[in-house]
């Protein structure tokens, strides 16, 4: 390979321009990226909502980390809101990608999953519903997601999971455990997927967390580390309350070395009655 030798007819002032010039244009390409990235967290802020629906007996809070070096972000999100037949709908995920496109199509599936719950009660059928919306449009992002429906009457928490992180519970008589229920493939990839339905009776004290791979999984972090240490957490503080216990666990993030952003979606149930107040 022929190294290519200076032009020995540029002047030293002929340099300097030159190196002016791409030094200028390093700059641009600097701010634009930097410009994105700012109007990424923006989007991101403005689309995640600004409080969780609560009932007596249940309550909710969640927190969000953006990447550690402000490159990653756009791709997390958690919803909650409040169904036509009284019942409340909870769901987290994480966009493939990041930046600008990924924090738009977030938004994109946030209404998606609004709209098709208002009219489907049974998860498995939101996302599958959703899925098949999210490939009619042509995209070519894809997004994983676990969505919950609470049915306060009956004190029922019902959830399908589409590729996403599994739930992590825990009991105030000390159970706890990693959800095992089988899945569905992430939203906007096979065309009439299948999302199986978890149902559980929340009868007595405990929390329900859900999370993203940035909570629990890193470079050098492998996710049954992550997830081990979120359960104990869960464990220790189910009497906590929703926000503290979000706070504890949004911070395992910081020892996974993680270069994405983060989400945590807590639901702290005190068990029944529970009512439509």
């Amino acid at each position: 390979m022929t190294r290519r030798r200076p032009n020995p007819s540029l002047s030293a002032h002929d340099l300097l321009t030159r190196l002016g010039r791409l030094t200028a244009q390093a700059l641009e390409r600097i701010e634009f990226q930097e410009a994105r990235v700012e109007l990424a967290v923006a989007l991101q802020r403005e689309l995640l909502p600004a409080s969780l629906p609560e009932l007596p007996g249940l309550h909710a809070a969640a927190r969000y980390a953006p990447a550690r070096h402000g490159l990653d972000i756009g791709g997390d999100w958690y919803d909650g809101f409040r169904l036509p037949d009284g019942a409340l709908a909870f769901c987290i995920g994480d966009v493939q990608g990041h930046d600008v496109e990924a924090a738009v199509f977030m938004g994109q599936i946030r209404i998606g999953l609004r709209a098709v719950a208002a009219t489907v009660s049974d998860p498995g059928e939101v996302l599958s519903r959703a899925n098949d919306l999210l490939l009619s449009i042509d995209c070519d992002l894809f997004a994983t997601c676990s969505f919950l429906r609470f049915d306060p009457a009956t004190g029922e928490l019902a959830d399908a999971r589409a590729g996403h992180v599994p739930a992590i519970w825990a009991t105030a008589d000390g159970a706890c455990g990693v959800e095992d229920a089988a899945g569905g493939c992430p939203l906007g990839i096979v065309p009439g997927e299948v999302y199986p339905v978890t149902r559980r009776r929340l009868a007595g004290p405990g929390a329900f967390v859900l999370v993203t791979d940035g909570v629990v999984e890193g470079p050098q972090f492998p996710i049954e580390a992550g997830l081990e240490r979120v359960t104990r957490l869960v464990r220790d503080g189910v009497g906590a309350e929703p926000g503290e216990l979000a706070s504890q666990v949004i911070k395992v993030a910081d020892f996974t070395g993680h270069t994405d952003d983060a989400a945590v979606l807590v639901l702290r149930h005190d068990g029944a009655p529970y009512g439509a107040g």
